[in-house]
């Protein structure tokens, strides 16, 4: 029996591309590089930092610059995290069908703390999360299950009787791994070069909406 709904924060309940793309293409701009499209960027925006300085520079984590540019490139966005950033369609009155059915709803990201904590409570939800775990919270992001198990701990509700919904195979792993049933957002950041049929996933929508039939 589910009682929670715990979603991923970037590219399933907030489009939060456009921001960060500004932010990597600020950064690029600093170093005299090219503008990367947004095309390119919003497959990659639930990678975060590491994946959008990658993106930008094409470099990997190897790359004596790489932690330089990622910490930079978080100074960027810091100054605009909230600008463009918004609600998927639909997000709201699928959070309104789950509280009126009498469920919990939270979210875990992998987002960290300095950005989640200011940008959740800027963004127009309906109704508030129960929970919020941020990829810094425990000390570890997904797909290690520590952020789920704290979550679930938090407020009080087995994993068993969560469904976690994400857009990344980190999602799906993390909440497999804990007992958690998984959805997969077919709206958020998936790249061409993913294989989500491959993940995993116990669901998969199109639509916010959908949800609430799997409930």
């Amino acid at each position: 029996m589910i009682k929670a709904v715990l979603f991923d924060l970037d590219g399933t309940l907030a489009d939060t591309a456009r921001d960060l793309g500004a932010a990597l293409n600020r950064l690029l701009a600093e170093e005299g590089l090219p503008p990367q499209p947004y095309s390119a960027i919003r497959p990659i925006a639930s990678h975060g930092a590491r994946g959008l300085v990658s993106l930008g520079f094409g470099i990997d984590r190897e790359h004596p610059r790489f932690e330089e540019y990622r910490l930079r490139f978080l100074d960027h966005y810091e100054h605009s995290f909230a600008d463009e950033t918004v609600l998927f369609d639909g997000i709201n009155s699928m959070l309104d069908g789950i509280t009126a059915k009498g469920l919990t709803w939270g979210i875990i990201t992998n987002k960290p703390m300095r950005f989640t904590d200011r940008l959740v409570p800027a963004l127009p939800f309906s109704s508030r999360p129960a929970v919020t775990v941020s990829g810094d919270t425990v000390g570890v992001p997904k797909p290690d299950p520590a952020p789920m198990l704290h979550a679930a701990s938090q407020i009080s509700i087995a994993p068993q009787h969560c469904l976690y919904v994400g857009d990344a195979e980190r999602d799906i792993q993390a909440g497999r791994v804990v007992g958690m049933k998984t959805v997969l957002a077919n709206w958020g950041y998936i790249s061409a070069q993913d294989q989500p049929e491959q993940w995993g996933a116990d669901i998969s929508i199109n639509h916010p909406l959908e949800l609430l039939k799997h409930l």
